[in-house]
């Protein structure tokens, strides 16, 4: 047997014997001797031929069952495709606890009925290798998993454990057999369920999967992010691809990256624009500086009753310069990016580094002021022009019960289920953030709204406070038409050698020696606060030339396709 023990910086295999009545088929859990001590670790191959002259030990202890063989492989090609140790891949294919056995096999579910009028395009997407379905926010995906359910052991991936839960008991309620992962990793193994889960569940071990359907496959959650980074939905894809079984990934508003994966598919316009709410821009270029984020709209909705979320996102927030005189936020004409001062009286852009003198784009203007609001400060002035109480939310706190109207980071979108408006007070620090993918995640972060909103029969309204009126994302999400980001987002994309048109990995740590090293068709910009960016044409380019350079114990960092770059 060839093992790979679970010891950090340690990526090397050793080979031993298996003692005579022990079964440790590809995948197993063991415990094997190691310099002096037992350490756990996996079996990654079996009927090795060991090197001449060498007495092998054997295993000493079989600890249960893990990840299958398929899952191995599959771990070694996620391990190379994001520049990573397989054991850290390995660790998360494998069961939380010790599995000594597997329960028998769910008994065979009858034939699902009917969902919806979505049956159609669930079907024509199960047609499909590889399914890109736009569907709009307030859609039920329910019709695309009870079809996938349908079909056998389908793999279903949710982007948080709380919505993996609700969907499994909608399953059960349905009849189907359902195991989520990884607290049933048993049940999953032994075949006959619906493998439901987070993240984890891409490497959910169901013996022969039917068919593979990732909800919200656009959300960041689905990106580990220790290393190596791997992305959920592309390793569900990839298995799909193996066991030549359907993958469909479902969102509102579909990465570049899923777009060039997969062929898109759509409801009616009809359908799609009901799906969104309105969304009402409000342009903040001319408003009186006095009354600073709290627009007139604004005041009546907070007056007006029912639940308001207002979204300040101070994560990741970055200095944004705006005309005096016209209000105009200022845009990298080359990229669309935010401008900063640079060196001396220039703006540069924080994508692009493009240069040019400190002056209004729009008007010639040269009086500019930086733009900081602060969400505590927010609270304390909406209370007062509301007359209700108003509470703040993070990341760290608990939503307050009763409270009208509600103001904190994105955070807050995710701890609401239902809202009759939300209210981006400051939208430009999303559109213009010093993020390559700034629009997608811009377009996100209004679709996790619009969902909060329902569709645009409910009443709902997200509504946008922006000095940027005409972006690109702005009128996507106002058309209710994501496909309008795209054009645009692809020719810049392009123009930058940014993914899908190229591929990075962000390098840090000790990395300057793994650098140097780097063959030559692969470009390497840095160093930068400690970190080198390295671009290359495509994936694999990058990913061979990652895995062309020895590694030592130094402390090194790769995140192949980072997400906030």
């Amino acid at each position: 047997m060839r093992v790979l023990p679970d010891v950090a910086a340690l990526e090397k295999t050793f080979d031993y014997t298996v003692p005579d009545g022990w079964d440790a088929p590809v995948g197993t859990l063991v415990r094997v001797p190691l310099h002096g001590r037992r350490v756990g670790g996996w079996v990654v191959a079996d009927g090795v031929t060991p090197p001449a002259g060498v007495a092998l030990r054997p295993l000493a202890k079989i600890t249960g069952c893990g990840p299958p063989a398929d899952l191995v492989d599959l771990a070694r090609w996620a391990a190379w495709w994001w520049a990573g140790p397989v054991r850290a891949v390995l660790r998360s294919a494998s069961p939380p606890g010790a599995v000594r056995g597997l329960p028998a096999p769910a008994p065979a579910a009858p034939a699902a009925a009917a969902t919806g009028d979505d049956d159609g395009l669930a079907a024509e997407a199960l047609a499909c290798d590889r399914a890109v379905v736009r569907l709009p926010p307030a859609a039920d995906p329910f019709p695309f998993v009870a079809a996938a359910a349908g079909r056998g052991d389908a793999l279903v991936l949710a982007p948080s454990v709380g919505a993996a839960g609700l969907l499994a008991a909608r399953l059960r309620r349905s009849g189907r057999a359902v195991a989520v992962v990884p607290r049933d990793w048993a049940r999953a193994a032994a075949g006959g369920s619906v493998v439901v889960g987070a993240r984890a569940a891409a490497w959910g071990p169901l013996p022969v999967p039917a068919a593979v359907v990732v909800l919200d496959a656009h959300d960041e959650a689905y990106r580990e992010e220790r290393s190596p980074t791997w992305s959920a939905w592309e390793v569900a894809a990839e298995r799909a691809r193996r066991a030549g079984v359907p993958c469909v990934v479902l969102s509102p508003c579909p990465t570049l990256e899923q777009l060039a994966w997969g062929r898109l598919l759509a409801p009616s316009r009809a359908t799609e624009r009901a799906g969104w709410p309105v969304v009402e821009v409000v342009d903040q270029r001319r408003a009186d500086p006095r009354t600073g984020l709290y627009s007139d709209r604004l005041v009546a909705l907070v007056r007006g009753g029912g639940r308001v979320a207002c979204i300040l996102n101070r994560t990741g927030r970055a200095q944004l310069l705006a005309c005096r005189a016209c209000g105009e936020v200022l845009r990298c004409e080359r990229c669309g990016g935010g401008m900063a001062q640079g060196d001396g009286d220039a703006l540069r852009c924080r994508w692009c580094r493009e240069e040019r003198p400190a002056l209004c784009q729009a008007c010639g203007s040269t009086a500019l002021r930086r733009l900081r609001p602060g969400v505590t400060r927010v609270r304390e002035e909406l209370e007062a022009l509301a007359g209700r109480e108003v509470a703040e939310v993070t990341g760290r706190t608990e939503e307050p019960p009763g409270a009208g109207v509600l103001v904190g980071t994105e955070a807050l979108l995710h701890r609401l289920d239902r809202a009759d408006a939300v209210v981006f007070l400051e939208f430009d620090q999303e559109l213009l953030a010093a993020r390559f993918r700034a629009a997608e995640q811009a377009l996100a972060l209004l679709a996790r709204a619009a969902r909060l909103v329902g569709g645009r029969d409910g009443g709902g309204r997200v509504v946008v406070q922006t000095r940027a009126a005409g972006h690109d994302v702005l009128r996507a999400a106002v058309l209710a038409d994501p496909g309008r980001l795209v054009a645009a987002e692809v020719e810049r994309r392009r123009d930058l050698r940014l993914p899908p048109a190229g591929a990075l990995a962000l390098v840090s740590g000790d990395a300057e020696a793994f650098v140097a090293s780097l063959p030559d068709d692969v470009e390497a910009l840095g160093p930068a606060d400690g970190r080198w960016l390295v671009r290359a044409a495509d994936r694999a380019v990058l990913a061979r030339a990652l895995a062309s350079v020895p590694r030592t114990g130094a402390r090194l960092r790769v995140e192949v396709d980072p997400a906030r770059v």
